[in-house]
């Protein structure tokens, strides 16, 4: 009799997990727009620990908001801790809750079926990952910025989607942010801007870089958005 319990209860686990009723979102970029021909989209890329969500147009080209933070899940929700809210204001909240539900792997937040997050195709590369703004390079010994700093510059690289933002975790004032696609394939970076919150003119524009990974650095080297000289120190974050 125990032996039948315990395969009864075996096998309802089973269920909750493949039905998806314990699941949880898979790290992952997922895209959405509001109808097939739509011109707004919105962006969710979801590591293990980080949320960012991103919403622009194209056509024209026009940046509208982006929020994100380090994340907590249970069995329908998420719990984002603000680090950035590109709408930020004195009386706004730096917790947010997203109410989720799972359909075959794509993504319904907070029961808004206008916008259902579908996974884009995996294609991890070198670069992934969150990464700090150090410093200026060459790196010479100089004062570095890093998590015990209010002032941060975030690059989010996700299956070929980059995002850098910046902000100020204690004033939660916003300074930018830009984002699109990238490609990372022996030492040279390439981003294609896809929107960008300080000039939409911007948008279209492809970026190419080399670049050279040092211990947990990476060394980015090229010129910015405006044709200027650079050479940048990025920290990989724990």
């Amino acid at each position: 009799m125990k032996s039948v319990l315990l395969g009864f209860l075996n096998t309802i686990l089973v269920l909750f997990w493949t039905t998806g009723i314990w699941a949880q979102p898979a790290p992952n970029v997922y895209m959405a727009n509001h109808s097939e021909n739509s011109n707004n989209h919105r962006e969710l890329k979801l590591s293990d620990r980080y949320f960012v969500l991103t919403e622009y147009e194209s056509e024209p080209a026009n940046f509208i908001r982006t929020v994100g933070g380090f994340y907590t899940a249970d069995a329908d929700s998420l719990y984002v801790t603000l680090e950035f809210d590109s709408d930020f204001t004195d009386d706004s909240p730096r917790k947010v809750h997203y109410a989720f539900e799972l359909n075959d792997g794509s993504l319904l937040l907070n029961g808004d079926d206008n916008y259902l997050f579908r996974p884009e195709k995996e294609q991890g590369q070198a670069l992934d990952g969150a990464w700090l703004f150090a410093t200026r390079g060459p790196d010479t010994g100089q004062d570095r910025r890093g998590d015990s700093t209010p002032r941060k510059t975030l690059k989010f690289l996700m299956d070929g989607h980059f995002q850098w933002i910046a902000y100020n975790t204690e004033t939660m004032k916003f300074s930018g942010t830009g984002g699109g696609s990238y490609t990372s394939n022996d030492g040279t970076y390439t981003e294609t801007i896809i929107y960008f919150s300080r000039d939409n003119s911007r948008v279209g524009a492809v970026l190419g870089f080399t670049y050279e990974l040092k211990g947990k650095d990476w060394h980015h080297t090229g010129k910015n958005s405006r044709g200027e000289p650079m050479y940048e120190i990025w920290a990989l974050r724990e």
